[in-house]
């Protein structure tokens, strides 16, 4: 299945509608007491964009039996202990302590983002980036206020500068609790989390059992911020569309 801007045809319009109804659900984090909810992953006017082209039927997925395997096992790791983790987590923590928890982590992902722009040799985001670690890594108490927040902030990773330079993604693969990826963006991961953890290393010395304490938190405030739940898309068809808007998402991302 194919469906691009030159199809005018009626079932491919309506069906971009349902997919851009499903991704307003799935893909926009709550609204939450303290402020507005987050902008969406999958924005409808990005969904629908007439230079968008949707390539199920051509995305290589080599490993799908295996996939769909852990895709499955995510569900029920998701279902029955990282969601009671992340509400416990929310109860017991203060809303501006959350806040700051989050700011803070946000802050530690500008590294690797600053990293990807110096790569992709974008001016523009690299400046930005560094103002930001510099100013709420300093006066922002390592980012728990994000005091620069007027500077835009965009979200970069080797997966994307990969794909910046021209590497594809490799087959689709579905990772243990981090969910859809590909060959490409699975290396790209390793890459990042290894440039984070030399930054905190440098810059924090901290006991084994206090680095595990601080990426479990990290797990939880992130999936904190994620509205998608497996299984409750009301589709039969949840594994191939979460699989097509994935690598859809990842080309618009490679694109900006």
């Amino acid at each position: 299945m194919a469906l691009t801007h030159a199809n005018p045809m009626t079932r491919w319009r309506l069906a971009l509608l349902c997919l851009s109804l499903w991704l307003g659900a799935c893909s926009t984090t709550p609204v939450t007491r303290d402020g507005p909810a987050q902008t969406p992953v999958f924005p409808a006017d990005r969904v629908l964009d007439p230079g968008v082209v949707y390539e199920s039927d051509r995305i290589w997925d080599p490993f799908e039996g295996f996939n769909r395997r852990v895709y499955q096992f995510n569900y029920y790791f998701d279902r029955y202990l990282f969601l009671p983790g992340v509400n416990l987590y929310r109860r017991v923590t203060p809303r501006p302590l959350q806040k700051g928890v989050h700011n803070f982590f946000l802050n530690l992902s500008d590294v690797t983002t600053l990293f990807n722009s110096v790569l992709q040799l974008d001016l523009k985001k690299t400046l930005d980036t560094s103002t930001r670690l510099l100013v709420n890594s300093t006066v922002g108490l390592l980012g728990f206020i994000d005091l620069a927040s007027d500077v835009p902030r965009k979200e970069e990773d080797f997966g994307q500068t990969l794909g910046y330079w021209g590497l594809g993604p490799g087959p689709y693969l579905v990772l243990p609790v981090l969910g859809p990826s590909s060959l490409r963006d699975a290396g790209g991961y390793s890459v990042d989390w290894s440039a984070r953890w030399l930054a905190w290393q440098q810059s924090v010395d901290l006991e084994l059992y206090q680095s595990w304490t601080r990426d479990t938190l990290w797990a939880i405030d992130q999936r904190a911020h994620i509205a998608f739940r497996y299984c409750e898309t009301g589709s039969p068809f949840e594994y191939e569309l979460v699989r097509t808007l994935y690598s859809t998402k990842r080309k618009l991302d490679i694109k900006r």
